[in-house]
């Protein structure tokens, strides 16, 4: 409005100054006029071009640069082209969503980021330290009273392979966010990287936050690579607060995470509480809001979320904490609790199965486990974990500590889960004696126990007879394979011992193909006869047996492989185009073994 104003005054002030000077011209003495010859006709039309003259240059004047440019001709107009930068990495999981508007080089450099983090990186620094993020509590949290004398809290931030940006965001989001008062110290746990990034960058960060909050900050140094599970051990090891919350580097507390945390803390000791984790996209950053769920375990070990147990349920109270049987990697506890119980198992390497121990050991030694949904983390859920490319061998390994420590007799369903053999597997879980000798002074309860009252939904197995591959003893490199992309026929394939081809034998004489399901909520898949053709198919066994198909067999180690109803065998054949296939036919001769022998059948 101003420029306007200003315009329209520059404006007046020239035409003022212009018709003086016309006003001047045109008022001269008629002598003057006659001896100059200047007609009343002439004076007129010299006005006329003036007036002309004055009217173009007044537009001229009032018009902007960008009305200049809109106002030419479209022939003369410059015409702005797109140009669209190819994708260099059409595969990348990155690009699939993200990136359209990235130059070449831009492309590169998060494409690069991206492998080394798991996560968007370029994007991450790019965005504000203390970006806002909704509120995805529910509304009764909103409106929850806490008691005015919570437990004091330390807050450890576990580091390995984590981009700067990303640990500065995590620092920012816990100090906004966690009443002064309650927060005693932040403390950094993690190796250190190949990059310099978590050094002086790091500490120049912190200095800066020392400067709003002396002291805040605490880095606990580890000269090598401790893993995941010994960096959480540390950090509660350095903590003073009354609570300990561990928490990954990549996460992003959200407004009100702590009070509820506290507050059940405070009404129990004993209870080990989890918040709710929205999940972090790890291409777009954006955040998801997830559901309040229970945190569970398979029988290898690894963590899933389970449906939240009937009782919370029946409350219809989504703001309430409800029961779990275990946590994941993430949790608040009395640190004196903590201690208690034996601290976290210093035998575990890297990552994975010390978060089943401590949930599990928990509720066996006097405590108990809940998620609480008015607390609220962001958490990035990485496309790979760089550390650590295939967890397979690490997981396996602290699966069958655990399970040598806690599950009794059922220590067994973990090496099946594995498919090892129940004697002799021959890994290396180190030295649990210290662990076992905890167990027996804490009097802790049974397995057994556990199974009965907390995770009720655990299959026990109780009725498996063999397990692993099941071989032909015409072509023992050929094993059966429910195939690829599971469906209703299965494959013979050539033997590589992968989930795909493990195969259990049960007392009901149901063969099952591909891995066996740890839930009683799911279903396996069983070996059928169809009864017409010869192609045996795959089939959901409670559906199998609930239909009358026909799914039982009988089936001795070494010996053929018979339906109990139709009398048919399953054999390896040749097929018409000269591959070998799985058929169902009358007797040949044909002898079987599966690998692993619970019990001699």
């Amino acid at each position: 409005m101003k420029t306007h104003l200003r315009r329209a005054a520059v404006t007046g002030g020239f035409l003022f100054f212009i018709y003086i000077i016309i006003y001047m011209n045109l008022s001269v003495k008629p002598e003057k006029a006659a001896k100059d010859r200047i007609s009343e006709e002439a004076v007129l039309r010299k006005l006329d071009r003036i007036e002309e003259s004055l009217n173009k240059l007044e537009t001229l004047i009032a018009v902007s640069p960008n009305e200049c440019v809109a106002n030419v001709e479209p022939s003369e107009a410059p015409k702005q082209q797109k140009v669209t930068v190819p994708k260099l990495y059409p595969q990348s999981v990155l690009f699939t969503q993200w990136g359209d508007d990235l130059s070449e080089d831009e492309q590169k450099e998060a494409e690069a980021l991206f492998r080394e983090y798991g996560y968007n990186v370029f994007l991450s620094n790019r965005l504000p330290l203390d970006r806002k993020l909704s509120d995805t509590r529910e509304t009764r949290c909103l409106h929850t009273d806490y008691p005015k004398d919570l437990p004091s809290i330390s807050v450890v931030l576990i580091y390995l392979n984590e981009a700067l940006s990303i640990i500065k965001r995590a620092i920012r989001s816990i100090i906004d966010h966690t009443p002064k008062h309650l927060l005693r110290e932040i403390i950094l746990g993690g190796r250190p990287q190949h990059n310099d990034d978590l050094g002086q960058p790091l500490q120049a960060y912190i200095d800066q936050i020392h400067k709003e909050m002396p002291g805040i900050i605490k880095k606990v140094k580890h000269k090598q690579q401790m893993g995941l599970s010994q960096s959480r051990n540390s950090g509660w090891e350095h903590a003073t607060a009354d609570v300990v919350a561990i928490l990954d580097a990549h996460i992003e507390a959200k407004v009100g995470w702590a009070e509820p945390l506290l507050a059940r803390i405070k009404a129990d000791r004993t209870v080990v509480v989890s918040p709710v984790f929205d999940k972090v996209h790890f291409d777009d950053l954006h955040v998801e809001k997830y559901v309040a769920a229970a945190h569970g375990f398979d029988w290898p070990l690894w963590c899933m979320y389970e449906s939240n147990e009937p009782g919370w349920l029946h409350k219809k109270d989504e703001s309430q904490p409800g029961k779990s049987p275990s946590v994941m990697g993430i949790f608040a506890a009395d640190r004196l609790f903590i201690g208690e119980i034996g601290g976290l198992d210093g035998g575990m390497k890297i990552y994975g199965g010390e978060n089943v121990e401590l949930g599990i050991r928990v509720w066996l030694c006097g405590g108990s486990v809940e998620v609480v949904p008015c607390s609220r983390i962001a958490h990035i859920e990485r496309a790979h974990k760089p550390y650590a490319p295939d967890l397979r061998h690490v997981m396996k390994r602290n699966a069958l500590r655990v399970a040598d420590v806690w599950f009794d007799e059922y220590k067994r369903n973990v090496m099946i889960a594995w498919n090892l053999p129940l004697q002799n597997h021959g890994i290396d879980i180190g030295d649990v004696s210290e662990r076992k000798k905890l167990r027996e002074r804490l009097k802790c309860k049974p397995f057994k126990w556990y199974m009965e009252n907390v995770y009720t939904s655990l299959e026990t197995w109780d009725n498996l007879l063999g397990y692993g591959t099941l071989r032909s003893g015409i072509f023992s490199f050929y094993c059966v394979d429910e195939g690829p992309v599971p469906g209703n026929i299965l494959i013979l394939f050539h033997c590589h011992g992968y989930g795909s081809q493990h195969c259990y034998y049960n007392t009901d004489g149901q063969i099952i193909i591909g891995e066996i399901k740890s839930h009683k909520y799911n279903s396996n898949r069983c070996l059928v006869d169809p009864g017409t053709g010869s192609i045996p198919t795959l089939h959901s066994c409670q559906l199998a047996k609930q239909n009358r198909l026909h799914v039982e067999w009988d089936f001795k180690q070494g010996q053929q492989i018979r339906n109990r109803v139709t009398k048919d065998v399953l054999e390896i054949s040749q097929g018409k185009y000269a591959y070998y296939e799985l058929i169902i036919q009358r007797c040949t001769g044909q002898q079987w073994t599966i690998q692993h022998i619970i019990t001699s059948f």
